[in-house]
């Protein structure tokens, strides 16, 4: 029986530019297009084709989002089987003052989930990011412990029983901080030690006993120095966490993929997910996408490169029995933090999702229906 079972609840192609951009894809065409028609691909959802597999498929959104767009809100149900609040749940946007938490809006997203027969998962309940206007004059040494195990406590219990998952301490780790444990320099660290990821991973398993316990991070997918020193840190980080009892179950990937990125070595990333299911620990590829600024305008070619990335990394990632959900950030182009964080130069809209900014099915779409069907059987 497979772990997914048992939890059911393009890049090395990408040469370069111009000439290979033309061969990646022609790669892509042989690889992909001859497999499957795509009216048999498309008579399916990404959720349905995902869950053939015991796979969950997901995408993260805010609420104004599906309250302001019932043409995304319909194509968000009919596509994803997970619904994980990209901005609600954040300090920042939760606790508006020391004393006073704000769950309107993460409520509606709760209740739109329960509504619709969607799982619903928690990000993110402690990050160095995304923290208040009051946090950095109020927070210090004294109290730092109390704030954190108070903030869990309430956020975690106020969901209790309907969370699938939380990611509960994200992106702790940061070699280039230069600590001899290459966890990064953040408030929690200062005023607690490195302590503090195991304080709140028990605090949140006290709190919400019933759902899947998470450290997620980013930058892990690549043969780089960098990416190499990122995955050997978050290894040893969840060892250590292990060996301790911190009740960390899983390790989120966030994906963060790259048009144009060549060092992609599926072997080494193979590799790594099976050290991390040797700890015990599930693993969630968490937020999925793939950035296209570097890649050429024209949109069909430009397309079919992105499809070609997804189908690449996820024809490695699900070789891996542990991994038991892909998650995109975002559904479609009309909703993407890409739009202002990776802009392209030559101002054309970019296209880093499953669906266009109409909310019709795109390359990338098909490539990630064809992973999912491609993977491992149970």
């Amino acid at each position: 029986m497979t772990g997914r079972r048992r939890f059911l609840l393009g890049l090395g192609a990408l040469a370069g530019i111009g000439a290979g951009a033309s061969q990646a894809q022609a790669g892509y065409d042989r690889q992909i297009l001859t497999a499957d028609t795509d009216a048999a691909i498309e008579n399916a959802s990404l959720r349905e084709w995902a869950a053939a597999k015991g796979l969950i498929y997901g995408a993260a959104t805010q609420e104004y989002m599906l309250s302001s767009n019932p043409q995304f809100a319909s194509s968000f149900v009919r596509e994803c089987a997970m619904l994980v609040p990209e901005d609600e749940l954040k300090w920042k946007s939760l606790r508006p003052s020391l004393n006073r938490f704000d769950f309107t809006r993460s409520d509606r997203l709760a209740q739109f989930a329960k509504t619709h027969n969607l799982l619903f998962r928690g990000h993110t309940l402690l990050w160095h990011a995304r923290l208040p206007s009051w946090f950095k004059s109020t927070v210090n040494h004294r109290n730092a412990r109390q704030i954190m195990l108070e903030h869990i406590t309430k956020v975690a219990g106020h969901y209790a029983g309907q969370m699938h998952s939380w990611d509960v301490v994200n992106e702790a780790v940061f070699p280039e901080d230069g600590r001899s444990d290459s966890l990064r320099i953040t408030p929690w660290l200062r005023f607690l030690g490195s302590d503090y990821l195991d304080l709140a991973f028990r605090a949140a398993s006290t709190a919400d006993p019933q759902a899947l316990l998470v450290y997620n991070d980013y930058g892990m997918e690549y043969d780089t120095p960098k990416d190499e020193a990122k995955r050997t840190a978050v290894l040893k980080l969840l060892e250590r966490l292990r060996s301790q009892g911190t009740p960390v179950q899983a390790l989120g990937i966030q994906a963060h993929l790259w048009g144009g990125e060549t060092r992609f070595n599926p072997s080494q990333l193979r590799a790594f997910l099976k050290d991390i299911a040797s700890l015990g620990l599930k693993i969630l590829i968490t937020e999925l996408d793939v950035t296209d600024k570097h890649l050429p305008s024209d949109i069909h070619l430009r397309d079919r490169l992105v499809a070609g990335i997804y189908q690449d990394y996820l024809s490695v990632v699900l070789d891996e029995p542990e991994v038991i959900a892909v998650i995109t950030w975002g559904l479609s182009d009309r909703y993407t933090w890409l739009s202002q964080r990776q802009a392209r130069r030559d101002g054309e809209a970019v296209r880093p999702l499953p669906l266009d900014a109409n909310m019709r099915r795109k390359e990338a779409w098909k490539a990630i229906a064809r992973a999912f069907k491609q993977a491992t059987p149970l």
